[in-house]
């Protein structure tokens, strides 16, 4: 199983494409995709409020390239309140699951009410959490979840109010391996590259790939530097540093 992780420029204008862009950029730099890889859209791909249309498009995605795609997330209309609300789909574009965004970020507060469904799927029999964005800092969140998951994706729309990504690029990076060591799963996160087209603060692009069971410092977090990047999932190598881990009492087992 490969996991695609794309950070290309997007856009947050009324015609935007941005499901477009990364089919091309997967279409384009991605040799060879296979039924049980998986490609990760970042938070807010598709500007669509209707859930029809949105869950056409990631369909559509799923499809074309023969592989499962976690949609990302849309604002979906709900009555008079919109959701930050995503879907993931499989290889023939059936759903596989839901998942929402339960703590709306900053000003974001202002656009969607918060979330009720913890998104937990499984991927050839394979548990994975995902959590939107802001999802990701609360610790609370993990220990919700039903099962111990083997793989938490995170698609993320960073923004900072520092004059450069560098701080936010940090603070993702040192995140992101203390959660993959802690809970013993792999973390995968895609954004929006920096810098993106935003109204107001600007995009970091903090998309990468964190490894619990990397014995190389530098490859315990592995950051996308050039739009999009493929990242090679081995479970056999995430449960034998799990048992390990549970022999020297740093580690429970379901």
């Amino acid at each position: 199983m490969k996991l695609i992780l794309p950070q290309p420029q997007l856009s947050y204008g009324p015609d935007a494409d941005n499901i477009g862009t990364i089919r091309r950029l997967v279409e384009s730099r991605v040799d060879y995709i296979e039924q049980d890889d998986i490609l990760l859209l970042p938070e807010h791909v598709e500007g669509s409020s209707s859930r029809d249309a949105y869950d056409s498009r990631v369909s559509e995605l799923a499809r074309g390239l023969g592989c499962y795609v976690v949609g990302g997330s849309h604002h979906e209309q709900r009555g008079e309140e919109h959701v930050n609300a995503g879907v993931a789909v499989a290889p023939d574009g059936s759903p596989i699951g839901r998942y929402e965004k339960l703590r709306p970020y900053a000003d974001e507060r202002q656009r969607v009410v918060p979330g009720r469904k913890l998104g937990e799927i499984v991927i050839a029999d394979r548990k994975i959490l995902v959590l939107i964005c802001a999802d990701f800092w609360f610790a609370d969140l993990f220990t919700r979840a039903s099962r111990l998951s083997s793989l938490v994706l995170v698609p993320a729309l960073s923004v900072s109010r520092k004059p450069t990504p560098e701080y936010s690029r940090a603070l993702w990076r040192h995140l992101a391996v203390a959660r993959a060591y802690e809970f013993g799963m792999y973390v995968g996160v895609c954004d929006w590259g920096h810098p993106s087209e935003l109204p107001a603060l600007s995009t970091s692009g903090v998309a990468g790939f964190a490894d619990p069971t990397a014995i190389e410092p530098a490859k315990m977090f592995q950051p996308v530097e050039d739009e999009i990047h493929s990242y090679e999932i081995d479970f056999a190598a995430l449960d034998a540093f799990r048992d390990d881990r549970m022999k020297r009492g740093f580690f429970w087992k379901e």
